[in-house]
Order: C-alpha cells, then structure tokens, then sequence
C-alpha cells in the first residue's frame, strides 16, 4: 500500500512540474492567447434526376448507416381550408397505411425486420418523410419509402385509428395550460388564417380517405420531390437505386398552392381564462418578419438580450434572479418562411404574481424600446449569436436537410456563409431599431391561463381590453 502512495506522489510531483515549465501555463486564463477558430460549412452536393427529383448527397462512413428524408413540396397550406386537422390524419394514414403493393401489417413487419426508424410529418408548406436504416438494408429501405411515395394505400382502419387519436387528442387539449395558451395566441396573431387554425370534432370527421388520396395524387410527383441523403453510402451506388425505384415516375407540373391572404392582429388583447391551477401561465406576442427581411439579424440580437439567451437576457434575469418570481422565463423571434413569424414571450408565475410579472415583462419591453442596449450586453448577444453557430452542423443529416430547406424556401445562396457576418455586424441602433417595430406594448396579444389575484391590481390596468372566458368553456 505503502509504494502505491509513493508512486501517486511522484506523479503528482513530476505533473506539477511540467505544468510549471510549460510555456505560457503560468499564464492567467484570461492572459492566454489561442489561435482564431476556423470553421467551414459542410460541403453538400446536389443532383437532380432527369423527372426533376432534387438529390443533397453528404457522403459519412463514420457510422454504417444511412438517413434518407424526403420532402414534398405541399403541406397544410395546400389542402382543404375547412379540413382542420388533415395535417396529422394525412401524415399518420401514409405512414401506417400500407401500400397498393404492400399491406399495412407486412409492410410493419418489414421495418421492424429491418430495425429501421421510418416517420412522416406535415408542416404548413411542405410533406416529409424520414428514413433511417443500416447501410446494408438500404435498397430495402429506399423501396419501402419508394412505394410510400407513389403508391400509398391510406388504409381505412388506420386512418380510423389516426382518427380516434386526434379526437382524443381534441378532447384533452384543455389540459394543460401551456398548450391553451399557444393555441389561443397564434389564433389571435393569424385571425382566420390556417397558421391560427386548429381542428374541430366536425372537421376530423369529415376527412375521408378518397380525399388523402385526392391530395397524393395532385400533390405528390418527382418534380416536388426533394431528398436530403447523408451516411455511408457513395453516389455511384445510390444514383442506380434512385433511378431503378424512381426514374420511371413521371413529371406532373405540380403547381404551387396560392396563399391565403394574411390579415393583421385586432388592437392588443388580453385574453384571461380561469382554470384551476396552483400558477398561471403567461403567453404575449405580436407578428415578426419573414425570411426575406434584413431585421432578421438585429432581431436575433434583440431577442437574445430580451429573453432569448438564457441567464444572459433581461426576461431571466429581471423576473427570476432579481424579483423571484417565476423559475423561468423566455422570448423568441421566429423568422417565418412566406407568412411572418410571431415574436413570442412567456412566463409561469403564482398567481398572486401575475399583474406584477406581465407589468415588469412590459417594462423590459420599454427600456429596450426607448434606451440604446449596454456595449457589453450587445457583445455578449452578438458573440453567442456567432458562436453557436457552429452548433448547427453538429449532425451531419441535419446539415443536409438544412441545405435542402434553404433552397427550397428561395433563402440567398450565401445565406448561411454571411450568417455570422451579419449577426456580428449588429449595433445598438438596430437592436433599438427593431424593438420599437416588434415590442410594441400597445399592440401585444396577451393569454393568460390560471387563476390570478387581481384583489389589489386587476388585469385591467394593464391599459388593454380584458375577455374573460373559462376553460371548460373552450372550444
């Protein structure tokens, strides 16, 4: 025992002088001096079949896998306006619905044999399907998601079963607070317009399954088909199983969905619905930019110093660090695709806290409004902003598809290559700048789901129209 110790204390000596003779390790932290940090974005390489198909190809060998997402180019915005909820009945029955070829159970089967993951999903814009399967299985793979895409059966059962979910789903989302509060904010931000829209009982029993297969039919062709591949794959071996499973598909000319106009919020609102919880949740916004607007980038910044960046922002450290009042709180600026986004802010406090958290988010909103950002906080902002950058490209068929993404959503070809650039490029008068335009107290919506103390201070000094409702009055 007693050379064990030796040994450990010799060590320990012969560490300690190394670390004393080494260059520059006397150094302080803060006196240490790195080289600069080089980053590349990921190369992607891009294909396009002869029927039109768009291939983003990032060849990875480091894991015998390969992840494939396929992305067709017509979501939501695209289907029957009065069919709320057809987004998650169409996903759902394409996914588990069996194909003219295959049936729902054998097809089941075959990707449990295969251990592959296979979802779907459908946003506002866009279909998408995401495969992930060992590189051996792979053509397997590819056929089944093939069939998915040019022949699927949307088995009746299964969208039964989709069905009964969703209903489900309808009769317990008055829950929870937080999901009333989102539902009833985006309905107020986007008034009579599908990205404000939820579904009914009416309207997930009028879906049928002729008109998931009226929309695949007008919807789906190689021409509005988009995949993003990355893994160990090479393009001499996939290129062949595209073109064998693919190539015959014929162009369709699938013409884009017209948008539907998109109305401005009503004046600020205050929406408060009593439900009987131990503390309420808080939810305010207002419309943002799309893609196609420079504020973007000193948006960012403002929404990092405002309630974006943690501990770093005024939200967290005004409400939870100074006052206590609530465990956390949050903003976000989402840039949108061809509708604005919301610029969103939310907290949960008790309820006897509630009139004096809501005033103090507003006052925050206020200083920025009025009062130019600190230096020290706008470096801060801008060098996280820079920073975690790097983050994005941590996984590489996340990279993939983010690339597929860009261009399918028209963003500048240097887009992600100046994203730093601009970010770092942000000064104390934008960020002003864009809070006057996108913090505007005046204007908010706000949701209040709780019971709050409104004894001393009611919610009507808060200079905003008051609707008072229940929640198990909601819809």
């Amino acid at each position: 025992m007693r050379s064990i110790w030796k040994l450990l204390a010799s060590l320990l000596v012969c560490g300690l002088s190394l670390t004393a003779c080494a260059p520059g390790l006397s150094q302080r932290p803060e006196q240490l001096s790195y080289p600069p940090l080089e980053f590349h974005i990921p190369d992607v390489e891009k294909i396009e079949l002869a029927n039109g198909i768009r291939v983003y190809l990032r060849e990875d060998s480091e894991l015998p896998l390969v992840q494939v997402t396929a992305m067709i180019g017509s979501g939501t915005l695209a289907a029957p306006r009065e069919l709320t909820g057809f987004d998650d009945l169409f996903a759902a029955a394409l996914r588990t619905g069996g194909t003219l070829s295959t049936p729902a159970a054998a097809m089941e089967e075959r990707i449990d044999l295969l251990a592959a993951n296979l979802s779907c999903d459908m946003g506002p814009y866009t279909t998408q399907l995401d495969l992930s399967v060992r590189r051996d299985d792979l053509a397997e793979g590819l056929t089944i998601l093939g069939d998915l895409l040019r022949r699927p059966d949307f088995a009746a059962d299964k969208l039964e079963l989709a069905r009964r979910r969703a209903l489900e789903a309808l009769r317990r989302r008055n829950d929870e607070p937080d999901e009333i509060a989102s539902r009833l904010l985006l309905a107020a931000l986007y008034p009579d317009h599908p990205l404000g829209d939820y579904p009914t009982e009416d309207s997930l029993r009028r879906i049928t399954r002729e008109q998931l297969l009226a929309f695949h039919r007008e919807r789906f062709a190689p021409d509005s088909l988009w995949l993003a591949v990355s893994g160990d794959i090479r393009k001499a071996e996939l290129l062949p199983l595209l073109q064998q499973l693919l190539g015959n598909w014929p162009r369709a000319q699938v013409l884009t969905a017209p948008l539907p106009p998109l109305f401005p919020p009503r004046a600020g609102l205050l929406q408060m619905v009593t439900k009987d919880v131990p503390q309420s949740t808080i939810m305010l916004g207002d419309l943002g930019v799309t893609k196609d607007s420079p504020d973007q980038y000193p948006g960012r910044v403002m929404n990092f110093i405002f309630g974006g960046g943690g501990f770093n922002s005024r939200l967290m450290r005004e409400i939870r660090s100074d006052r206590g009042l609530a465990y956390s709180a949050w903003s976000q600026f989402q840039v949108g695709r061809r509708f604005p986004g919301p610029v969103m802010a939310g907290t949960e406090t008790k309820n006897a806290s509630v009139v004096e958290s809501l005033t103090l988010m507003r006052a925050i909103m206020t200083g920025l409004r009025e009062n130019p950002v600190d230096p020290e906080e706008l470096r801060v902002a801008r060098e996280s902003l820079v920073n975690s950058f790097v983050f994005s490209f941590t996984d590489p068929h996340a990279v993939v598809v983010q690339r597929m993404q860009l261009d399918f959503y028209d963003y500048p070809p240097d887009y992600l290559e100046r994203y730093q650039e601009r970010i770092a490029a942000v000064g104390a008068g934008d960020v002003q700048r864009v809070a006057r335009q996108y913090l505007r107290p005046e204007r908010q919506q706000i949701v209040v789901i709780g019971t709050p103390d409104e004894t001393g201070v009611s919610l009507e000094s808060l200079g905003l129209p008051v609707q008072r409702m229940k929640a198990q009055e909601l819809p």
